[in-house]
């Protein structure tokens, strides 16, 4: 069945969230919080881009020394925004992480590769790079676009409540763009992970080394404040050379090429499924995603 036509989708009602990204500062440590807690902080466009704008002004701060990701509510992300009033994936916003043209007016597999090439895949990139500490701060989901959001930060503190999956699957799609999975764990486990789609709580996430801590829920804003300051206290340079440094031997070891060579592996299913199913997203959306998530 072929895909309905683009502009048969409701227009995106943007103007219902005043606001979709929160900015504030402790002491040295910026605290980004992603504030959609009504549609448990999916990601939309506009979102991505009020993230970049966040990081931005972290880093331009001096007195800011270290990031932290946090989502407001009871979940950190539930990944890419497929179902809520304010999708806007018909939108074309100011391209700020790649030289690429833009995705509104075009058709096909043309149109979600160029699009999710900026948002998704030139965002992560750009965010990996970022040379002060980012620490994701995880509560509750943290799910296929979201995993993207917490694997471009440096390190992750993860409530008791935290569970991490890659549902994916369910669409016939290997995974999501930013493709990190056998590099955040072992092969085997990331296998598993993705082939059943199923959910990781946070204690196995820590024993497979995808995650750094794992504490009480109520303990998990003080934790990751407590980290945050410790990195804090060392020299700026040292930490974006340490970034750098670790950064690096991760591409050597092949990250960077592994993520430019699945991201097309990832739009070869949805064209598949645009040619075989009702769209793209193989008939998925928001509700049939969470359902089916165990």
């Amino acid at each position: 069945m072929a895909a309905a036509p683009d502009d048969q989708r409701p227009a995106p009602n943007l103007e219902a969230e005043a606001e979709v990204v929160s900015y504030s500062t402790e002491g040295p440590v910026a605290f980004v919080t992603l504030a959609r807690s009504g549609f448990a902080n999916a990601q939309n466009g506009r979102m991505t881009y009020a993230i970049d704008d966040a990081y931005h002004r972290a880093v331009e701060d001096d007195s800011v020394k270290v990031i932290v990701l946090r989502g407001a509510g009871k979940h950190f992300s539930a990944g890419h925004d497929i179902g809520s009033p304010g999708r806007d994936v018909d939108l074309d916003y100011p391209r700020v992480a790649t030289l690429h043209y833009g995705h509104a007016d075009k058709a096909g597999a043309e149109r979600h590769y160029a699009r999710e090439n900026e948002q998704y895949l030139g965002m992560c990139r750009r965010w990996r790079e970022i040379p002060k500490p980012i620490i994701a701060s995880v509560r509750g989901a943290c799910v296929s676009g979201g995993l993207m959001l917490a694997w471009t930060c440096d390190l992750i503190v993860a409530s008791d409540t935290a569970f991490f999956a890659d549902a994916v699957i369910r669409m016939g799609v290997p995974g999501a763009e930013w493709f990190a999975h056998p590099f955040v764990m072992p092969p085997r486990i990331a296998k598993e992970f993705l082939m059943t789609g199923d959910r990781m709580p946070a204690s196995r996430a820590y024993e497979v080394g995808m995650i750094n801590r794992v504490v009480p829920d109520t303990d998990l804003e003080s934790a990751t404040l407590a980290l945050a300051s410790r990195i804090a206290e060392m020299p700026r340079f040292g930490l974006a050379l340490t970034k750098r440094a670790v950064n690096f031997a991760e591409d050597q070891q092949g990250l960077r090429d592994t993520i430019d060579g699945t991201y097309h592996m990832h739009h070869l299913a949805h064209a598949h499924n645009e040619l075989t199913t009702e769209n793209h997203l193989a008939g998925q959306n928001a509700r049939s995603m969470a359902e089916k998530l165990k």
